[in-house]
C-alpha cells in the first residue's frame, strides 16, 4: 500500500511537469529574438544621429540655405537704391610723330622734328544719386526683406520635411525587423512541425500527407522570411538615401515603435496656423505682390537725379602746335527731374496687372491654409483610426498565440488535422504583422502631425 501511494505521487509529479513543459509554440516563442537581441551588422543608428546626419549632408537643404545666403546678400540699402554710386575714370591718350612743315608766308623757315610725343590725360570722379523715386526704394527694401523671409521658410520647411522622411523611414526599418522576427518564429513553429510530422509518419501514426503538407508549409513559411528579408533591406537602402550615404551600409536598430497616444487637435491647428512654414510663405508671397503694387505705382510719381564730378586733365604737346602744356579742373554737376505723361497706358497696364497678383497671392495663401488644415484634419483622424486598431490588434494578437499554442497541443495529440493547425497559425502569423503594422501606422500618422503643425524638430530633432 506504502509503495503504491509512492507510484501514484510519482506518476502526478511527473504528470505535473509534463504539463508545465513548454510545446514547440512555446520553445519558439522562448528562442524567438527580439530587437534588442537580432544579430544586425553595422554600427548601431540611433533616431538622432539618424536626423542629425540628414539635415547635415540633404543636398535640397543645402541648395534652399544657399538661396536663403543670396536672398540675405541682396538685402542691402544699396541693392535697393538708398545709396549713390561713385565712378572714378581716368583716360591717358598720346602719340609719337615726325614732321617736316613749311609755311605760305615765306617769312619762317621749315621745320622738322623727329619723335616727337604728344600727351593728354584725364582723370575724374562722378557721383550719381536718386534724390526721389516716389516710394520705389522702400518698396524695393520691403521685397528684398520678404524674399529673405520666403527663403528662410523654404529652407524649415526642407529641414521638417527630412526629419519627418528620415523619421518615418527608420520606423519602417524597425517595423520590418518586427515582422522578420514573427516570420523567424512561425519559421520555427513549422520545423518543430515538420519534425514532429515526419517522426509521426516514420513509425506509422500519421500518414504520408501530413507530412508532405508539414513540409510543404515549411517551404511556404521560407519563402516568406526571405521576402521579408528583402523588404528589410528595402527598408534600409531607403533610410540610407535619406542618409545621403551608401545604400549598401549595414547598420543596427534596438529602438521599440512608441507611439504617443495624447496627441490633441486643437494645439495641433494652432500650431499650424502660426509656425507652418508652408503657409508662412503664402502669407509672405501675399506681402511680395503688395509690395509689388506699390513698386508699380511708384511709377507714375517724379523722378529727380542729381550728379556731381570732378574733372583734371593734363595737356603736353611737345610738337610746339597750340597749347604748349596746360592743367585743368573743375567740378560739375546735373540735376534733373522728369515725370511720366503717357506711354501708352503700359504703366495703367503694370499697376493692374499687380493688383491682379495680390487677388490671386490672397487666394493661394487662402487655398494653403486650406489644403493644410484639411490635410491635418484627416491626418489626425488617421492617428485615432490607427489608436483604436493598434488595441484591437493587441487583444488579437494575444488571442491568435494562445489559440495556436491550444491548437499545436491538440494537433500534436492527434485531436486536429494538419489543416485546422495550419489555419490557427495562419491567423497568428496574420494577427501578429497587422499589430505591426497597426504600430507603424499610427507613428506614421504622429509623425506626419508634428510635420504639419511645424513642431517635428521640437519634438524628433533631439531625440
Amino acid at each position: 500500500m506504502k509503495n503504491f501511494c509512492w507510484l501514484i505521487l510519482a506518476f502526478s509529479s511527473f504528470s505535473t511537469l509534463a504539463q508545465q513543459a513548454p510545446n514547440a509554440v512555446q520553445r519558439a516563442q522562448q528562442r524567438a529574438y527580439t530587437l534588442a537581441t537580432l544579430p544586425q551588422p553595422g554600427e548601431l543608428l540611433t533616431l538622432p544621429l539618424a536626423i542629425s546626419q540628414a539635415v547635415e549632408k540633404n543636398y535640397q537643404i543645402k541648395i534652399t540655405q544657399s538661396q536663403e545666403q543670396i536672398a540675405i546678400n541682396n538685402f542691402t540699402k544699396g541693392n535697393a537704391g538708398y545709396l549713390p554710386s561713385v565712378t572714378a575714370n581716368g583716360t591717358s591718350t598720346g602719340n609719337l610723330q615726325n614732321f617736316r612743315q613749311t609755311y605760305l608766308d615765306g617769312l619762317r623757315p621749315p621745320q622738322e622734328a623727329r619723335g616727337v610725343f604728344n600727351r593728354t590725360t584725364n582723370v575724374g570722379a562722378t557721383i550719381n544719386y536718386v534724390v526721389y523715386n516716389g516710394y520705389t526704394r522702400s518698396s524695393l527694401y520691403l521685397q528684398l526683406q520678404q524674399l529673405v523671409k520666403i527663403s528662410s521658410v523654404n529652407t524649415r520647411a526642407n529641414i521638417e520635411a527630412t526629419v519627418a522622411n528620415v523619421a518615418t523611414g527608420y520606423y519602417d526599418v524597425i517595423r520590418q525587423l518586427q515582422r522578420l522576427i514573427a516570420f523567424s518564429q512561425a519559421l520555427d513553429v513549422s520545423r518543430e512541425r515538420l519534425e514532429l510530422a515526419k517522426a509521426n509518419y516514420e513509425v506509422g501514426t500519421r500518414s504520408k500527407v501530413d507530412f508532405l503538407s508539414a513540409q510543404v508549409d515549411y517551404n511556404t513559411d521560407s519563402a516568406a522570411l526571405l521576402s521579408q528579408e528583402q523588404l528589410l533591406r528595402n527598408a534600409k537602402i531607403q533610410l540610407n538615401t535619406f542618409l545621403i550615404r551608401d545604400a549598401a551600409t549595414e547598420f543596427a536598430i534596438r529602438d521599440t515603435i512608441l507611439v504617443r497616444t495624447n496627441l490633441q487637435i486643437s494645439p495641433l491647428q494652432e500650431s499650424l496656423a502660426t509656425n507652418n512654414p508652408l503657409l508662412s510663405a503664402a502669407v509672405l508671397n501675399r506681402t511680395l505682390a503688395d509690395a509689388s503694387v506699390r513698386l508699380a505705382s511708384a511709377a507714375q510719381l517724379p523722378l529727380v537725379t542729381a550728379n556731381a564730378g570732378y574733372n583734371y586733365q593734363l595737356i603736353d604737346n611737345q610738337g610746339g602746335f597750340g597749347i604748349r602744356t596746360g592743367r585743368t579742373g573743375g567740378l560739375t554737376y546735373n540735376i534733373a527731374a522728369s515725370i511720366p505723361i503717357f506711354n501708352g497706358y503700359n504703366l495703367r497696364r503694370q499697376i493692374q496687372n499687380a493688383r491682379v497678383n495680390t487677388i490671386i497671392a490672397k487666394d493661394q495663401e487662402n487655398d494653403q491654409r486650406l489644403q493644410l488644415e484639411l490635410a491635418l484634419a484627416q491626418t489626425y483622424q488617421n492617428y485615432q483610426n490607427s489608436l483604436k486598431l493598434l488595441n484591437l490588434e493587441v487583444l488579437n494578437n494575444q488571442l491568435a498565440l494562445q489559440n495556436v499554442d491550444i491548437a499545436y497541443d491538440r494537433y500534436r495529440i492527434g485531436n486536429s488535422t494538419f489543416v485546422e493547425f495550419r489555419d490557427v497559425q495562419r491567423n497568428a502569423i496574420s494577427a501578429q504583422t497587422r499589430l505591426i503594422d497597426a504600430e507603424f501606422n499610427a507613428k506614421a500618422a504622429e509623425i506626419e502631425l508634428f510635420r504639419l503643425s511645424s513642431t517635428i524638430t521640437q519634438e524628433l530633432g533631439n531625440g
